[in-house]
Parts: C-alpha cells; structure tokens; sequence
C-alpha cells in the first residue's frame, strides 16, 4: 500500500509513515463498510427486512463517524489521508458484497462478515499504533466496541438460544 509520507504537523507530535500506513489500512475498510451497509440497506428483502433495514443505518452511521474520526486523527498528526473510491476498491481486506437484491439472511452473514474484516484490520494495526501513539490506539478501541456491538446486533438475528 502506498501512503504519501506524513507532512509537518501543526501539532508537537508527528506521525511515523508505519502509523500513517496503519491508520490507512483502518480508513479503507470503514469506508468500504458504509459503503458495504448502504448497499445492504437499498437491497434487502425478506424476514425482518425494516429492523436489519434500521440497523445498517446505525452501521452506516459508525463506519461514517469511525472513517471520519480516522482520517481527522490522521491529519492532525501531519498524514494525509486517502479515500479515494480507487483506493478503497484496491486496498480493503471486506469481502465482495453481491449487488442487487439480497435475502436479509444472506445479508446479515455477509454484513457480520464484512464487520468482522474491519474489526481485523483495526485489531492487526492496534499494537503497533499503540506502541506509537496511545491516543491514536483510543481511538480504535472506541470503535472495535462499536462495531463489535454492531456485528453483535445483527448476527443475533441469525441465532437460536443455547439449550441448558
């Protein structure tokens, strides 16, 4: 992955190119997964449609507000963020998501998937931000628990109660 080397920052702390390319790696993929969402949101169909149709608008919102607080980090400590629809073709680790419509059984597997594959991204980053930047390293922690949550709220669709 190419990240253009971070620029002087306005604050005292500067970027490394490893954390700026970390922090890249976590942009693509919420960028994809609001994208991944609104495509699941337009092209649901079946069981339960309007309650999974409301909660990948709460899904959306996340990955809009996590890409956001993302790439604002990321200029505050002089890297330059890039999400380019080139670029987040190229780069995210989600999985391809069908177009047209879908079942809202096939799109809850493939949302919790693609939830999944963001949180991994953000998780195989985290110790090396945090090694550089514990406040950075915060602000992934917020939103692994959000998305977790997330991932825990629609997959749950999908479940049936543990017999004891």
């Amino acid at each position: 992955m190419t990240v253009s080397a971070p620029q002087k920052s306005v604050n005292a702390f500067q970027a490394s190119s490893e954390l700026a390319a970390n922090l890249q790696a976590v942009l693509v993929d919420l960028i994809a997964l609001d994208l991944v969402g609104k495509q699941a949101h337009w092209n649901i169909v079946g069981p339960n449609f309007r309650d999974l149709h409301l909660n990948l608008d709460e899904l959306v919102h996340v990955a809009r507000e996590g890409s956001d607080d993302i790439a604002e980090r990321m200029r505050a400590t002089g890297a330059a963020p890039d999400g380019r629809p080139a670029v987040v073709a190229a780069l995210t680790t989600l999985p391809e998501f069908p177009q047209g419509e879908i079942s809202t059984h096939d799109a809850i597997e493939r949302i919790v998937a693609s939830i999944n594959a963001a949180v991994g991204t953000i998780r195989r980053v985290h110790d090396q931000v945090d090694r550089e930047d514990p406040t950075t390293s915060d602000i992934l922690h917020k939103y692994i628990e959000d998305l977790e949550k997330q991932a825990w709220f629609i997959g749950s669709e999908l479940r049936q109660p543990t017999v004891r």
